[in-house]
């Protein structure tokens, strides 16, 4: 099976509050860029903070990579975005965000989630 065939779409409800789910989100997502997978991470509920300068290093975990680091990997060849409701809910702005995160709904999150090779995983 051709990775240029197939896309992956992580999404991750979990921040602050479930650290080692957010890392394995952030950790697949990255590794599936670097294999060349076509990738757009989603940031919804408490994950909506990571799209804010600095958030990242609010979470640490022993023995994995750091968020930045991952989220960085993620933005160089793939699509992060946080969810609309979610950043409404914060009052998180398109202005406020990381440069090159997205803010969009769930038509969009269901459009790449169906699309002809589409793999989707929620942590």
């Amino acid at each position: 099976m051709s990775s240029a065939a197939r896309s992956l779409v992580v999404k991750t409800t979990s921040g602050a509050d479930r650290p080692e789910a957010c890392n394995q989100a952030f950790t697949v997502a990255a590794t599936a860029v670097a294999a060349g997978v076509e990738v757009s991470l989603w940031l919804t509920g408490d994950a909506a903070w990571l799209a804010l300068p600095g958030r990242t290093s609010d979470i640490s975990l022993a023995h994995a990579a750091p968020l930045q680091e991952l989220l960085e990997v993620v933005l160089g060849s793939g699509t992060v975005t946080v969810c609309t409701q979610c950043a409404v809910r914060r009052g998180i702005t398109p202005e406020a965000v990381v440069p090159g995160v997205r803010i969009a709904g769930s038509a969009v999150f269901v459009e790449e989630s169906l699309a002809p090779g589409a793999q989707a995983l929620v942590y």
